[in-house]
């Protein structure tokens, strides 16, 4: 019998489930209070010397049964399948990327009473983290729809919408009335018809003057080139190249800020 992935409740006979998606190993991080409207930053994070706080199997449940569509992500033990937390994909902002890395995500999840938590949620591939996006949109077609600002997609279920239509074909009986006007333009004469107006008699007589010669400008000295920039290790006869990390690059624990 199926159950339900976010609280483990018995599902209907009728019920059916499609994995969207499975990472086998995914880190779970607690996620400080939120600062800046801007977002997330996962490095707030993976600085924090309590996280990771958890590994476990993430994976993306679809089930449908009757007229209901939903979607949870879920995050369960790797070796018992234990649920640890559960993110119901009701609403576009239960996930959202973070700022600075493409592998790290902020989930809300929920317990079975209804209280809310931020979990960060981080991918050591980065293939694994586009998959886990798919995934997401996947799953908004079928459970968001029209209804949550889907342009492509129509009723829940991604069915577009029948388009409604008008009947303007004319009845029996009816016309239609073209009012034109009642004045006539005067017609000029031919012989001032013909004549070309005064701002546009000549137009090949005006032309624009070439630029003057580099040779001009200065009497007849050489132009004026600005030089090249100095090569890297000329300044000083030492090279003034610095490594990445002395830029500021890091790429993380698992390669993540790239």
């Amino acid at each position: 019998m199926a159950t339900d992935p976010a609280t483990g409740a018995p599902l209907p006979s009728d019920a059916i489930q499609r994995i969207l998606f499975l990472a086998p190993k995914a880190h779970v991080y607690a996620v400080p209070p939120l600062t800046s409207t801007k977002g997330y930053s996962a490095s707030a994070w993976t600085a924090a010397p309590q996280n990771p706080i958890f590994t476990a199997r993430c994976r993306i449940v679809e089930t449908a049964h009757a007229d209901v569509i939903k979607a949870d992500i879920v995050l369960e033990d790797q070796n018992t399948g234990e649920l640890f937390a559960a993110a119901p994909y009701a609403d576009r902002s239960a996930v959202e990327p973070v700022l600075d890395s493409s592998r790290f995500f902020a989930l809300q999840v929920r317990d079975p009473q209804g209280r809310k938590a931020v979990l960060g949620l981080g991918f050591e591939e980065r293939s694994e983290a586009f998959d886990f996006g798919v995934a997401l949109q996947e799953a908004g077609k079928a459970v968001f729809g029209v209804a949550q600002g889907d342009k492509k997609g129509g009723a829940a279920g991604g069915k577009p919408a029948a388009e409604e239509t008008r009947d303007l074909s004319l009845k029996e009986g009816e016309t239609i009335t073209i009012n034109l006007g009642g004045s006539k333009g005067r017609r000029l004469p031919r012989s001032r018809a013909q004549e070309p107006s005064a701002g546009t008699a000549d137009l090949s007589a005006f032309s624009i003057p070439p630029p003057p010669s580099s040779n001009s400008a200065s009497g007849g000295g050489t132009s004026f080139l600005i030089p090249p920039p100095p090569p890297a290790g000329s300044r000083g006869g030492q090279s003034q190249q610095k490594s990445a990390e002395e830029l500021g690059f890091n790429d993380g624990e698992f390669g993540e800020f790239k």
